[in-house]
Parts: C-alpha cells; sequence; structure tokens
C-alpha cells in the first residue's frame, strides 16, 4: 500500500515567500458571469490569471536560476525531478555540514534536509537570518557524492545573514554541478528518512530558472 504526501505549501493572493519579494496576484481574466456572453445557455467557464515572480511558494531553481548559461526550466531532464529515490537528512544545528552525509548514500538521490523551519510559514519569523542551512562544505560533499536534487523545508538553502555577505555558496556549487534546488519544503516529518519516491516538477517554460512546483513523496511500494 502506498502513501501520497503533499510537501508544498499552498499559493495564495498577497502572501510572502521569501521577505522583499512582491507576493502573488490571483484573479479573473474571464469570469462565470462574463462568459455566458459567449457559451451557450447555461454553459459557463472561468479563466484565471496569476501574477507573480518566479520565486514564490515551494519552487524549483535550474541553473539559470543563478547563472547567465545556465540550462533553464524547458532544458530540465524529468529524470532529475520526478521519481527519485529519497532520503533525509535531519539538520540538528543551524548549519547543515558534510557530516550529516556520514553514512548516508545520496548517490541519484533526491535530499531533503529537514529543519523543521516550515512550522514558521507565513510569519515574521519565517524570513528571519537565522533560519537553517546547507554550508558551502555540506553542499559541495554533495555534488562530489552525486546528489540528484537537493530541497530543504527552510526560507533558503543558503545562509542570508548579514555575515553572509551576500555570498550563495550552496546554490553556486549545486547548480553549477546541475544539482536542481527545490526550497520552502514543507510536512518533511510525515516523511521517513528513506524509503520514499520524491517528485517536484515545474513547467516547461523557456527562459525561466525558477519556477513554483507541486512537490509530492510517495511513501511504500
Amino acid at each position: 500500500m502506498t502513501q501520497l504526501v503533499d510537501l508544498s505549501h499552498q499559493i495564495v493572493a498577497g502572501m510572502t515567500t521569501y521577505p522583499g519579494l512582491p507576493g502573488p496576484v490571483v484573479e479573473d481574466h474571464l469570469s462565470f458571469d462574463e462568459s455566458r456572453r459567449t457559451y451557450a445557455p447555461g454553459t459557463e467557464f472561468r479563466i484565471g490569471r496569476v501574477s507573480m515572480v518566479a520565486n514564490t511558494g515551494t519552487y524549483l531553481d535550474t541553473p539559470a536560476h543563478r547563472y547567465r548559461d545556465g540550462s533553464d526550466l524547458a532544458d530540465l531532464d524529468l529524470a532529475k525531478v520526478a521519481d527519485l529515490d529519497g532520503v533525509v537528512l535531519d539538520a540538528a544545528e543551524r548549519e547543515l555540514g558534510p557530516e550529516a552525509l556520514d553514512g548516508v548514500d545520496v548517490t541519484g538521490r533526491a535530499v531533503l534536509i529537514r529543519t523543521g523551519w516550515d512550522r514558521h510559514w507565513r510569519t515574521e519569523r519565517y524570513g528571519s537570518p537565522d533560519h537553517p542551512y546547507l554550508s558551502e562544505a555540506g553542499a559541495k560533499a554533495l555534488v562530489a557524492a552525486g546528489a540528484a536534487l537537493v530541497g530543504i523545508d527552510s526560507v533558503n538553502l543558503d545562509d542570508t545573514s548579514p555575515a553572509a555577505g551576500g555570498a550563495r555558496p550552496a546554490h553556486s556549487a549545486l547548480l553549477a554541478a546541475g544539482i536542481p534546488v527545490v526550497e520552502h519544503l514543507c510536512l518533511l516529518d510525515r516523511l521517513p528518512t528513506a524509503g520514499f519516491r520524491f517528485f517536484a516538477v515545474p513547467v516547461k517554460v523557456r527562459g525561466l530558472g525558477t519556477f513554483p512546483v507541486r512537490a509530492f513523496a510517495i511513501i511504500g511500494d
């Protein structure tokens, strides 16, 4: 028997995902009432419109998010984001380093970093610069070990505190290696440390490096 676990936040009009980025606008392009002028009596449709930055909700980064010549969403191989064997790394400290990989086989797997920070989602605390993150050494260790994808349930994979000076070494290392990054995951506490399949598939847009996903896991046979 299998179990589906939704690991994505809802996208709600006006919400904040990352401090400083505008919230999405969700509205009608064509309402049910307006559509009645077009269709036969008793037939109506609604066509919605969403205006948002690509970094909204639970989203996936491709190399084009970090590098000008990087591959974008339209180049993304489905094998990198769908039906991946998954493993969870628990962040015991604010910074997750290479020691978290000791005894863990991450080769070809989706590596999900469980920090519990998603409990602060849509609060002032969520965007605080003291959030958990992956260290540069940890990111390089994941690259060397052959991880297929890296995700986290925090506001950013990198340290965003003033002391970091705007550097993004974890993103830089992973995306340079062609390893997709998924941020703002949630409910990772519902997953076992291993024994699940992971999916995080974005739409196929040419020219974009980042887009929301419906991330989920399948537990069981």
